[in-house]
């Protein structure tokens, strides 16, 4: 479960000293790559991939919230939430509700089951980030977060 780099790497030559070193863009991408693959790695086979690891710990945190409200604290689609809802209400992990005086609307509730599974799964998080992490201080880290969240600030 330890930390794999995938080609191209930054030192290879075919990379380095070229234009896209110098782009947000490319290193965003390139470092979404090796934290997404050492997450899914650290949850293991049968654990949650990042979509719905974020809706669950939306939906725990926010009980009552609606697929609308969660599609939009996510950054997608509706339609690409029904899948993820699915998955999870499939895994015991949700449960809808109906919204009062609104049939149209579904509130999203976790169950014990889930709740369970989100404390878990958050601490695996949580130890995957401190060891990828690892060779940054904390005050690096802050300021990583900070500029994430500020280039966050600019959605539509």
């Amino acid at each position: 479960m330890g930390i794999r780099q995938t080609s191209p790497r930054a030192e290879d030559p075919l990379v380095q000293g070229s234009d896209l070193e110098d782009l947000v863009g490319y290193n965003l991408k390139r470092a979404y790559v090796i934290v997404s693959t050492d997450f899914r790695n650290a949850l293991g086979e049968d654990g949650f991939a990042p979509r719905p690891f974020s809706a669950l710990s939306l939906i725990v945190q926010f009980p009552g919230i609606t697929q609308s409200e969660l599609a939009r604290k996510l950054g997608i689609e509706r339609s690409g939430l029904v899948a993820i809802v699915d998955e999870l209400e499939g895994r015991g992990y949700l449960q809808r509700q109906a919204v009062p005086g609104d049939r149209r609307v579904q509130a999203l509730a976790p169950t014990e089951a889930g709740q369970a599974a989100y404390l878990r799964a958050q601490e695996v998080v949580r130890e995957h980030e401190a060891k990828l992490l690892a060779h940054l201080t904390a005050q690096e880290r802050e300021t990583l977060l900070s500029l994430l969240r500020k280039i966050r600030q600019v959605e539509s």
